[in-house]
């Protein structure tokens, strides 16, 4: 790269480990480290919500999805946002009744010790799955830019996001947040403007030639079961998809957490879910933009570009400009250091709050403190493990990821579920029904063609079902119920 391009990048990595290491000293204690004292602004809520979801998968991996496809995939955003609504008016009133640092916390509360920790194990795996492909694929465009061998590059992305969480916690993951989301939106629109710039005829010739080629498609209303980009997919089983996701995952609860009050997180959560479409529709419009330009201009990868996520990385390593190039590179820093610092600081929270404290009895918050940013560290390695073996996938990495956080997340909402809206569901009946959700959502990943987006409603509903079915069987201690009433009081 150009000295220019890498002096952005450069830039913007030093902006980033300055600001939590100016964060870190600010904050004291656990509530410090992982809520940021419950004092972060709903508007910065709001947007550290988008930009975690937003790992590079989005940035890079949406954009292939309209390119082999059209704009279908956005009618999973229809449903995050009534999950959205769900999660605000069901699950963050339970959050918000006591002082908790962790989601899995009123698990125990509601069902007992054992439910608390198979729920937290239940986060972490998701949480190092789903994350380890999105620093791989962060991590290809650094390959492709300084040819460097994929470990090396895999191992420099998550060294500078340990880093700086490692020093700032949950503030500096919240405000650079901020600051990533900025980047990386004007990245992208940058990089769509130079691309139509570039074609014959401009933007009127893009739109004519996407439209001819039928890529503006939004809605499709089949019912079928093994496609993922349906409307009824989108709203059904993204609804249930995103209730999970920011209802039952730590990393998403722990934003809400660090508000100033329900009222803002629930401010904060449902304004995301319409920042969330607009930023769908502009990658997908990228990727839509993409198929017109190599139409023009053909890469020499072309017969291959069915199966491959790269579609934008080619573009962006050929055709950017200098100075405009380290812009977007640093834009794809942004959206993968974005969610590896969310993940890595709500792992080490529920490591800490819901696994090493309850076993060791622990409270002396300086000790807490050390093995807190010791376990930030250690989950930077798991994340890279996963991220190594990751190169070994056939689909996309956004299919992938989304299809972990199905599988899990469901299940965990209908723990939850099972806690809030049933009083006579104990810990055996619940435990019995994670059971009979794994085995359910395992069979429907590896024994059916049923599509990604139903998963979180396959294991949601059959841990419910089967939980309350159980209580027959099991019924809840006296003790339980009566710790939970306690809670409600």
């Amino acid at each position: 790269m150009n000295p220019i391009d890498l002096a952005v990048i450069v830039v913007y990595i030093a902006g980033c480990t300055a600001l939590g290491a100016w964060l870190g000293s600010r904050s004291q204690g656990l509530k410090g480290y992982f809520l940021g004292e419950s004092n972060i602004p709903a508007w910065a809520i709001m947007i550290s919500i988008v930009a975690t979801e937003t790992s590079t998968a989005t940035f890079l991996s949406v954009p292939g999805v309209a390119y082999r496809g059209d704009f279908s995939f956005l009618q999973l955003a229809f449903g995050y946002i009534v999950g959205r609504f769900v999660v605000a008016s069901v699950l963050l009133p339970a959050y918000f009744r006591g002082q908790i640092f962790t989601a899995y916390q009123l698990l125990q509360d509601r069902f007992g010790g054992p439910t608390r920790t198979t729920a937290s194990i239940l986060f972490l795996v998701a949480r190092s799955l789903g994350d380890g492909l999105r620093l791989f694929l962060g991590a290809t465009v650094v390959q492709h830019l300084t040819g460097w061998s994929t470990v090396a590059a895999i191992v420099a992305v998550a060294a500078i996001t340990v880093f700086y969480t490692f020093l700032g916690g949950m503030k500096a993951v919240i405000w650079t947040d901020v600051i990533q989301f900025s980047i990386y939106i004007v990245g992208a629109v940058v990089a769509v403007a130079i691309l139509a710039a570039k074609l014959p005829g401009g933007w009127p010739a893009l739109v004519q030639s996407a439209q001819a080629a039928g890529k503006f498609r939004l809605l499709d209303f089949s019912f079928d079961l093994t496609r993922p980009y349906t409307f009824w997919a989108g709203l059904i089983g993204g609804m249930v998809l995103n209730t999970a996701t920011h209802g039952a995952d730590q990393m998403m609860v722990q934003r809400y957490l660090s508000a100033r009050s329900q009222r803002q997180a629930a401010t904060a959560l449902v304004a995301s879910g319409f920042v969330i479409i607009a930023q769908f529709a502009l990658f997908l419009f990228i990727g839509v933009s993409l198929y017109v330009f190599y139409q023009s201009f053909p890469p020499p990868w072309a017969a291959m570009a069915s199966s491959r996520d790269d579609v934008f990385t080619y573009f962006i390593v050929h055709y950017l400009p200098t100075g405009v190039l380290g812009l977007v590179i640093a834009a794809i820093f942004s959206a993968t250091m974005g969610t590896l610092a969310g993940s890595l600081n709500s792992s080490a929270s529920t490591i800490i709050n819901d696994l090493y404290r309850p076993f060791t009895g622990r409270s002396d918050e300086r000790h807490l403190m050390r093995v807190s940013r010791a376990m930030t560290v250690l989950w930077g390695g798991v994340l890279m493990a996963v991220a190594f073996g990751a190169s070994y996938l056939q689909d996309n990495v956004v299919n992938n990821a989304l299809a972990i956080a199905g599988l899990v997340s469901g299940i965990l909402l209908g723990l939850f579920l099972l806690g809030i809206l049933t009083s006579r569901v104990g810990q055996s009946a619940a435990l019995v029904g994670v059971l009979a959700g794994l085995f359910a959502v395992t069979v429907a990943k590896f024994g059916t063609s049923l599509a990604f987006p139903w998963f979180a409603l396959v294991g949601s509903s059959t841990v419910f079902a089967v939980g309350l079915a159980a209580s027959l069987f099991f019924p809840a201690r006296r003790a339980s119920l009566t710790a939970a009433t306690a809670r409600e009081d």
